[in-house]
Order: C-alpha cells, then structure tokens, then sequence
C-alpha cells in the first residue's frame, strides 16, 4: 500500500494545456474520486499517474518516490480501464494469470492466486470460459479481478461501471466499495458520474477544465460547495440559480429575485451583510423546496408562488417542474426544480405556493462565482 501526491502537476498538448497545475495528497488506503464533465483532465491525470502519459511539468510521488520517470510495470499499480481491456483469444483464468507470468511467479502461487480471486469476486466458475462468452457484469468482474490478483500498491479505475447497465451499475459500485473496504489498498477513481463519485469516494477531487475546483468529502462537497460549478455538478437534480439582489430593510436580510424574494434567517445573516445592495446568486437544492403540506418540521419555510408545468412521480417522490412569476403576476422566464413528498396534490399547469427551507441555501458572487459566506 503507497500514498500517492501530485506536487504542481501539468499536463501540455502543444498548446493546449490539459490539467493545470494538479496539487492532492492522497493518503495510504484512501478511496479518491476524479469527477467531471468529460474533457475536464481527470482521466489524464489518472495516465500520468499510471505512466501512460508524460508529464509536462510537476512531480508525481507513489509513497516516498518520485516516479515520473519510472516505468508503468515498475510503479506497482494495476489499472481498470472502461474498455476492460481483456485478451479475446485467452480464458478468464488466463487473462487474470497474465501479469504474475510476466513476473515470473511460479505457477502454483499464480493458480492460488487466481482461484482466491475468482472466488471473492463470484467468478470461479468462468475461469475457463473466454471474454466472448461473458456478460458486461461479469467482464468488469475480470478485469477488477486481474488487477486484483497482482496486489498492486495503488488501483487506478477508469470509468470501469460506463459499459454497465443501470441495474448492474449500482451492484457493481457496492462490490467495488466492499472491494476497497476489504483489501485497504489505495484506490483511485475516474467517473463523469456524480452519484457514483457520492456512493464511493473518502474524499472527491471535482475537476473542470483541467482545474481542480475543489476535493472534499462527499458530505462537504455537497452542504460548502466551494463555486457555482461545484455546487451545480454536485447533486441530482443540480442546484436551483437565481440572479439577485441582496437588500437590507430594518435589519432583515432579503434575497429579492425580482420574482420573489425570501427572507434570510437572523442567526446566518451577519456573514452576508457586507454584501448588502450587492449582485448575488441565490443557489438552493430541489430536495430543499417543498409542498408546504408535508415540509419537514422545524424548518424556516419561505412561500414562493409558481406554476407547475411537468411532475414526474418517481415512486418515493415527485420532481416538479415550476417556473417563477413577476410581481405583476407575468409568467417569467425562470425556471426551477423541486423534490417533494409523493403524496403532493400540487397538479400540473396550476399555480402553487411551494416553500424553500432557509436553513440550506447558498450565495455566490457573480463575479468571482465563489461562494460567499
């Protein structure tokens, strides 16, 4: 097991500059996610790590040891990739044997190996079939397996769930946290999928542009969000924007929108007083808007009317679709998202008084896009 460090880490192609300047601690035994939209550098900064990629400037340390020039089947990694990668003319068994025969093991650890593997992992009795004669499910289960089987310091996994079906996706992202849990080996992790960056990171590092924008827990990524593209990436459905102003009136703080305006609570408006008079963006969650019939209790509701234009019942909750109204009662352009309890009487194309919870909002500044407060 081996930390892993990038120390001022760039990566150019002619003059496009693909990660820019990349600085993380991963710590021994860690389970880290890479996340961002595609073209974001999070699956070039895995390459580099891996030595599929040189580096155009910056150090990257696996434990205590520089390995930029090192060898890829020298950095005691093993690696998953979306593709999976397995050899089409070789059994199950033989795939996963490959890497301990170019290490010259001897065959009867390699077949211990392999057997203990294949039978943590559900897959024994596919030892001598072929990559052909496999599921989707069970060709991830393989390649996870043969990386496995090298007990590598660091694995590295490149979007290895995208070939899955949705089903199968969150089976797969269970067994592959119970996986990391198990062997206490560092992990790291490359997904354009929230949700799978949520369910099984320790830590998150959210990339956009080649920049890392932040890396926390799941929980803080997702209550401090440190900018506007965090915030919005992070959660589903994304985080409702409004463009406001923040205005001051006999020492209550309100958020006015030009549609509504809400209320801020005393105990969290001190932060945001110098930013009275000023631009904001007001951010706040679906899953904090409700049907003010079934808001949580204790919450500090704030009624803001619109009209419902779509709801999709999902089962344990509706989405609705609402758009804003002026104060003159003309349809705005604005539109946001809600999730609410499942039992709402609240019917499409009719209006509605639906409440924000104050106590879990978020303002950023225009300019800058961070977050204020």
């Amino acid at each position: 097991m081996a930390s892993v460090t990038y120390e001022h880490v760039t990566k150019r192609y002619g003059d496009t500059t693909a990660v820019h300047d990349l600085n993380i601690a991963i710590e021994d035994g860690e389970f880290l996610v890479f996340v961002g939209p595609s073209g974001c550098g999070k699956t070039t900064s895995l390459r580099m790590l891996a030595g599929l990629e040189e580096i155009s400037a910056g150090s990257i340390y696996i434990g205590d040891r520089v390995v930029n020039n090192v060898p890829p089947k020298d950095r005691d990694i093993a690696m998953v990739f979306q593709s999976y990668a397995l050899y089409p003319h070789m059994t199950v068994a033989e795939n996963m044997a490959f890497g301990l025969k170019l290490r010259g093991l001897p065959k009867a650890e390699i077949e211990s190996r392999v057997r203990g593997v294949a039978k943590r992992l559900g897959i024994e009795h596919l030892l001598h079939r072929k990559p052909k004669e496999l599921s989707g499910g069970q060709r991830q289960r393989v390649a996870v397996g043969r990386a496995i089987v090298r007990n590598p310091a660091v694995f590295l996994m490149d979007e290895p769930l995208s070939n899955l079906d949705a089903k199968l996706r969150v089976q797969a992202r269970a067994e592959i946290s119970k996986l990391h849990m198990q062997l206490g080996t560092t992990f790291i992790y490359v997904t354009h999928d929230q949700v799978e960056a949520m369910t099984m990171g320790n830590r998150i590092a959210v990339m956009k542009d080649g920049r890392l924008q932040q890396v926390d827990t799941p929980h803080t990524l997702y209550t401090r969000p440190a900018n506007l593209f965090v915030a919005g990436f992070i959660g589903s459905p994304a985080m409702n924007f409004f463009q406001a102003k923040l205005r001051e009136q006999e020492g209550t703080l309100w958020v006015d929108t030009g549609a509504f305006r809400v209320a801020i609570p005393p105990y969290q408006a001190d932060p945001y007083r110098p930013y009275a008079g000023k631009s904001v963006i007001f951010g706040i969650r679906p899953e904090n808007i409700h049907d003010p019939q079934y808001q949580p209790p204790g919450i500090q509701p704030a009624p803001v009317r619109a009209k419902v234009s779509v709801a999709e019942l999902l089962g344990h909750e509706v989405i609705l679709y609402l758009s804003t109204t002026d104060r003159e009662g003309i349809l705005a352009e604005q539109e946001f998202v809600a999730r609410v309890d499942p039992r709402t009487q609240l019917r499409v194309n009719h209006w509605a008084e639906v409440v924000f919870d104050m106590d879990r909002f978020h303002l950023f500044d225009p300019e800058t896009e961070q977050r204020l407060g």
